[in-house]
Formats: C-alpha cells, structure tokens, sequence
C-alpha cells in the first residue's frame, strides 16, 4: 500500500509525498517528475543499496555524482563541486537532480537544484527516517557555514517527494533513532494524540513494523505540510517547526558537528526548550517532564556533554532565527501547543543552559 500526502501551494504550485514499501521501484512513481536528463546525487554507502534498483525503476542513463558522508561535507566546496560535475556533464534547465540519501544529501542537492541555471527540477529519495518525516519535505535547503548551520540557502521546492520504508531497515539503531526525534517534536508541537501515540508504540516503532513506520511518517509529513501550506517562507507559523532546533544547531555548532547527529541534537535541544518553558511559567513542570521522558525512553540523549554555555551562546547569536538583535525560541505551552518567544531574558536561558542533568526535572 502507498500512502501519499500532497502539499499544495499558492500559484497554482505543488508535489506529492509518496510513502510505503518498494515506492522507488514503482515506475508510476516517477510519472512526470523528470527531465530530458537526470543526475543523481548520493553518497557510497548508498549508492551501493539503492542505485541499482533506482536505476532499473527510471530505465534511463543516469549521471551519478557521489559526495562525502556527514555534516561536515554539507558546505560551500561540496556545493562547489557538484556544480563543476553539472557543467562538465553538459546539464541543462531541462535535466532533473534526484537527490537520494539523507539530510545531508538532500540540503546540498537541494541547494543545488535551487542555484544551478536559476533553478532545476529535483526529486528527493529521502533514505533516512529524519529524511523522510522533515527535511525532504518543505523546500529548505543549504549548506552550513563556519559560523553556523544552514547559514546559506534557499526555500525551493521539489517536484516529488519518494519515500521508500524499505530504506529504513538498512539503517543503524543510532541513525533510525535519531529521526525518531524529529518525529516526537511533531507531536509536541501540533498533535497531543500523535504523542500518545508515540508513548504506546515504543516497542512497535523500535523494531521497524512497518505498519507503525508508516503511520509515524504519514502523520509527521501531514503536520509538517499543514504549516508549509500555510507559511511557506517562515515568515510566521512555520517557525514552531524549530521545536529545540536553536539550541540543537548551537550544540552542533559548538562541537563542530562531530559530537551528535542532527536527530540527537535536536532531541536535547527540545529537553532545553522545555525546560526553559517551565523556568519562563509558559508551561508546567510535568509537560517537560514527558517530553524529556519519551525521548529517553527511545534512547535518545536528553544532556549535552562536554558543551560549554558560553559556546552555544555564541552560537546562537549567529542563528539564522536570530531577528531584530533577538533570538526567538520555540516554547512549550502544553503536549501539541507551542509558541515562539523572543523576550527571554538571558538568566533564565544561562539557567537552561547550565542544568545539566538536572533539566526538565522536578
């Protein structure tokens, strides 16, 4: 069975979000999604799982350009470089990018789709469960800077959106984990049901049943195409989707991202929120205390080790949230109810920053 979501925009725009088992091999899959010409853009690691099979469901030649895996490849010199292989394979506005991997794979292809000619079509085969459930899905797209994540890019949308369950087995624990927190943030944000959901299904969801997988993707991408249907550009609602996500990008910023996946980050990230909800009477105590709890009881880490404060304030000066001299934080009201907030006063957020393991603790 596939599930789909659309995401339907103004100017007559939008894609559809295809989700379920073997939908990369489905020729009707990629109907209409591509140009005269395709390059793909992976990695190794996934190249050897999955560019076969997507190879025989496209039944065309495919120019397959392969880049580092991790963060620290997802920069201006990989950008760089996936441009020169465009140029030097003769791609023009009529050729398609299919960008197959994770988060990393998708931004820098995004972006890249985003900036050569003006603007390519692209589709992305999101292979990770934080692929598939956030950052495929939306049309943000980057690349980090030295002084920052996602500090260079553009909102630009994808023609498709394939999401293949069957990609998710292959994953570590610790990588299948991780989007799990991207998942959990969903229901904080938006759907108390969904949360409930979440704590009752532990089991099914760490062992990969792919009735449970499917249903966490589908309703995640629905909550998230909601927001992006109604605030495309972040320029207002779209930003509760940062749920922990400032202090998640200073805790990559201020290890280098080496220390955390993006997924663990932003696990800790929405603990710190909620506990600086609780220490701003935004909410009460035990609403951060059952944040904190699913995520520990996916395994997920809930404190942030050997990270100064003073360097994840740096960090945060330098967010891409940051308006006005202001960083905006987004704050927990209640399970499924969330606010930004701009008028934190820095005690209180040097008192989150320093709890240690004491955050979102009675």
């Amino acid at each position: 069975m596939v599930a789909h979501v659309d995401i339907v925009l103004n100017e007559g725009r939008g894609y559809r979000v295809l989700i379920g088992s073997g939908v990369i091999n489905r020729k009707a899959s990629w109907a209409d999604a591509l140009g005269s010409r395709v390059a793909v853009i992976t990695n190794a690691t996934v190249a050897d799982l999955y560019l076969d099979t997507l190879t025989s469901a496209i039944d065309r030649d495919l120019d397959v350009i392969e880049i580092g895996d991790g963060e620290e490849f997802k920069s201006l010199k990989t950008f760089s470089q996936v441009i020169d292989r465009l140029v030097d394979g003769g791609h023009n506005r009529d050729s398609t990018i299919i960008a197959m991997g994770g988060g990393v794979v998708g931004d820098v292809a995004g972006y890249v789709a985003a900036s050569y000619q003006r603007g390519v079509g692209y589709v992305q085969v999101p292979t990770t469960l934080l692929a598939q459930v956030d950052s495929s899905v939306g049309g943000k797209t980057a690349v980090n800077h030295s002084s920052g994540k996602n500090l260079i890019g553009a909102f630009y949308q994808p023609n498709r959106v394939i999401a293949d369950t069957d990609t998710l087995n292959s994953l570590p624990d610790r990588e299948f984990l991780a989007g799990i927190a991207e998942v959990i943030k969903y229901g904080v944000i938006g759907d108390p049901e969904f949360f409930g959901w979440l704590e009752a299904n532990v089991e099914a969801l760490c062992a990969r049943e792919p009735s449970a997988m499917e249903y966490a993707i589908c309703r995640s991408c629905q909550l998230k195409a909601a927001i992006v249907v109604e605030d495309e550009r972040e320029i207002g609602v779209r930003a509760k989707l940062n749920f922990g996500h400032t202090f998640a990008h200073a805790i990559e910023t201020a290890t280098d991202f080496r220390s955390y996946l993006h997924g663990e980050a932003v696990a800790i990230g929405m603990v710190m929120a909620a506990d600086l909800s609780v220490r701003m009477n935004l909410c009460q105590s035990d609403t951060a205390n059952r944040v904190r709890r699913l995520i520990e009881v996916y395994g997920l880490p809930v404190v942030a080790s050997q990270c100064p404060a003073s360097l994840m304030l740096e960090a945060m000066a330098m967010d891409k949230k940051v308006i006005g001299g202001r960083m905006r934080f987004v704050l927990a009201k209640r399970i499924g109810e969330v606010s930004v907030e701009s008028d934190v006063p820095q005690g209180k957020l040097e008192q989150t920053l320093a709890a240690g393991t004491k955050l979102s603790r009675d």
